[in-house]
């Protein structure tokens, strides 16, 4: 089950989940030829990868923030770039563009911690921009939950999109990442399940003070995610407690 698209149109230019966007793929290109050196990539995730054991050393802690623009390979980046461009327009049109970035890094910092209290003294790097993106799919939850997502299935010869409200795609990824959290061995590196479920937790919480400004359930019953219909009496655009 993988998202491709969701029927949920934002009203003006996704400007900073464009520039997030933009960054991680120069970040990743710039750093490509290190991949035929292992050193010189050793040295990379040691100085900008998210180390645990560096951080119960008191060291980098920059690397909270300098690891969610690293990644291991290009399926790792395409994949993550995917989810952040569906959901990220939508959250940074109902935020603003500097709120959004700012959420965007809270939310990441904040996963990058969930991962770290998961095994402190870990020695194994931690990279990629999932658990900040985990955090908008949580805010798009809280705000969207019946928007329409098309997932692609795909099982050996049959495969299918799928159109889903949002509250059933997001809601099964996350309990996915909160049970294998729980069930998988960090020690062996892997996933970092423990920033995916940090993240979108994080981000939902953050999220419930724009929720409750655009009118909490009222906005649910007004938009639940979809385009305002043509002929609809209101639209998020004029519902008078709908002010950023």
């Amino acid at each position: 089950m993988f998202p491709i698209r969701d029927h949920n149109p934002s009203e003006r230019t996704p400007y900073v989940t464009l520039v997030l966007i933009a960054a991680n793929v120069a970040i990743f290109l710039a750093g490509l030829v290190l991949f035929q050196d292992q050193r010189a990539l050793s040295q990379l995730y040691y100085d900008y990868a998210l180390l645990p054991i560096r951080l119960s050393n008191g060291e980098n802690y920059t690397a909270l923030v300098t690891s969610i623009f690293l990644h291991g390979g290009f399926m790792h980046l395409a994949g993550n770039m995917l989810f952040l461009w569906i959901f990220g327009d939508n959250l940074e049109d109902e935020m603003g563009h500097i709120p959004f970035l700012v959420f965007y890094l809270v939310c990441g910092i904040g996963a990058s911690l969930a991962q770290y209290g998961a095994d402190p003294l870990s020695t194994i790097p931690t990279v990629g921009a999932s658990g900040a993106i985990a955090g908008v799919m949580g805010g798009y939850l809280l705000l969207f939950p019946k928007a329409r997502v098309d997932i692609f299935i795909f099982f050996i010869v049959f495969f299918r999109i799928l159109p889903i409200p949002a509250w059933i795609m997001l809601g099964l990824w996350f309990v996915i990442q909160l049970f294998s959290g729980i069930n998988v061995d960090t020690s062996n590196g892997g996933v970092a399940y423990w920033a995916h479920a940090g993240g979108f937790v994080i981000g939902a919480i953050l999220t419930v003070p724009l929720w409750i400004k655009l009118g909490a359930t009222l906005f649910w019953r007004q938009t639940h995610g979809h385009p305002p219909h043509p002929e609809a009496e209101y639209t998020r655009s004029n519902i008078p407690i709908v002010r950023r």
